[in-house]
């Protein structure tokens, strides 16, 4: 069974996602550990009621966060390192050692690269009159949003889409490709 790592700043619904995928046997995994930068994560009561072990790793509890993430998961065996939300840029450090995977709300390369997450995103999809958005899940690497593309799933905009609209079918359509890009990376 392959080892992965958590890691989000916020609620993790990434973690959920895997978490489901797992118990319907649809993905084969040991979720291994949770990481967050955040003290007041709900990623961390997430991981509580689960079970899985969890971090809280920032500039504020350890001078070299970069460093003390990669010795966790390494000694974790941890293969895959999936960012849920994660609001940090990941060393290459990191990235060349595992496979660090990211779902991205559009389709890059469009609406890629700092600064380009969440509803920033959407607003930026809406105000360009955009027909089509949808979703990449992508190996990260040392860009932002650069990283090889694993699977893109695309869906339309409706007349009088909003921004916020956009955001609760993408987050739909994130969970389904999520699981789809796992599944095809572990075959």
């Amino acid at each position: 069974m392959i080892n992965i790592a958590v890691l989000a700043s916020h609620n993790g619904s990434g973690l959920d996602t895997l978490l489901k995928a797992c118990e319907d046997k649809i993905l084969n995994l040991n979720i291994k550990l949770v990481i967050t930068n955040n003290t007041n994560a709900p990623v961390l009561e997430k991981a509580k009621a689960y079970n899985i072990q969890s971090f809280l790793v920032n500039s504020k509890t350890n001078s070299h966060p970069d460093d003390t993430i990669h010795q966790i998961l390494q000694e974790n065996n941890c293969q895959y390192v999936i960012l849920a939300g994660y609001m940090k840029k990941i060393s290459i450090k990191i990235t060349n050692d595992f496979k660090v995977i990211n779902t991205h709300p559009a389709l890059l390369p469009k609406y890629g690269g700092e600064g380009m997450y969440g509803r920033f995103v959407h607003e930026a999809v809406i105000n360009n009159n955009e027909v089509i958005s949808g979703v990449t899940i992508h190996e990260v690497n040392e860009e932002y949003d650069e990283g090889k593309i694993i699977l893109q799933k695309e869906l339309t905009l409706i007349s009088g889409e909003t921004s916020e609209t956009l955001e609760g079918k993408i987050k739909a359509l994130e969970k389904i490709a999520l699981v789809e890009a796992l599944a095809k990376c572990l075959k």
